[in-house]
């Protein structure tokens, strides 16, 4: 609480040991991801507007440190400055801040919304250390991943991409609910959500199958635009899927991580086209 005295009020006694917040309450969350980032990450100045997705910190940092051990495995890479593409960055930015800080990666950061391109570049003019790391670039098609924000003689180590999962706003509401129960909140049929997400974050027709099935595609269209192309996956369930898809494409290696962040399983499925 010291790096963020702002966090103080929210905090409680766990009903185990130690202290918790209520992490059903959309301000304590959004206060705790403060304070985090500025005490582990040095981000003086984050914030978010209203409704945006608030992400967990520490599940974000795991997707970097597995796909920093896949870049690790390939040897040292061929420039100095490693360059990640950060597919549907949202307003949040999360990636490229925390990239930037733990690895001194370079970021371009894209996403279709107008509003959350505004509130990441918001982010990095406010932190002074961030300066010429970070790119942000608005898509103008929502149809379109690398189209419009890539240029033909640009390469990146890595793409990072954190796809909406669900596949209607039916389907997302749901989610938010049985999310709110596990962590002891109220019940309600239009919930508050506490890591927040516009319609564009959470759902898009055909789910996460989709929306990565049509990555896996755009990627084998440019198969050096990145070393390895990456993202995260929510559901078991949507792997067979998307291997297929994988398969059709004929990339030269595919990698499956776990990520493990409290009772939440999720996954990286990555692939390249290098040899």
């Amino acid at each position: 609480m010291a790096a963020c005295p702002a966090l103080g009020p929210f905090v409680q006694p766990h009903r185990l040991a130690g202290d918790t917040i209520d992490f059903s309450d959309p301000v304590a969350v959004l206060t705790l991801n403060r304070a985090l980032l500025k005490l582990h990450y040095g981000i003086a100045h984050w914030d978010l507007p209203p409704g945006y997705l608030c992400p967990p910190i520490p599940s974000r940092a795991d997707y970097l440190h597995t796909v920093a051990d896949l870049l690790a495995a390939d040897g040292p890479p061929r420039r100095p400055t490693v360059r990640v593409l950060d597919i549907g960055t949202g307003a949040n930015g999360i990636y490229p801040l925390l990239g930037t800080q733990i690895y001194g990666w370079h970021f371009v950061g894209t996403d279709v919304d107008p509003a959350a391109i505004d509130a990441a570049r918001r982010n990095v003019a406010a932190n002074p250390a961030l300066a010429g790391k970070i790119e942000y670039r608005l898509q103008p098609s929502p149809r379109e991943i690398f189209a419009n924000v890539v240029q033909p003689d640009e390469s990146f180590a890595l793409s990072l991409c954190n796809p909406p999962f669900h596949a209607s706003a039916e389907e997302a509401a749901a989610g938010t609910l049985r999310k709110l129960r596990n962590l002891g909140g109220k019940s309600s049929s239009r919930p508050t959500l506490n890591f927040g997400g516009r319609s564009h974050e959470l759902w898009c027709e055909g789910g996460e199958v989709a929306f990565v099935r049509r990555l896996i595609t755009e990627s084998a269209t440019r198969p050096q635009l990145c070393t390895w192309f990456t993202t995260l996956v929510s559901k078991r369930a949507s792997l067979p899927a998307l291997h297929r898809a994988l398969t059709q494409v004929r990339p030269t290696d595919v990698r499956t991580f776990a990520l493990f962040a409290g009772q939440k399983q999720s996954r990286v499925l990555a692939w390249t086209f290098r040899r």
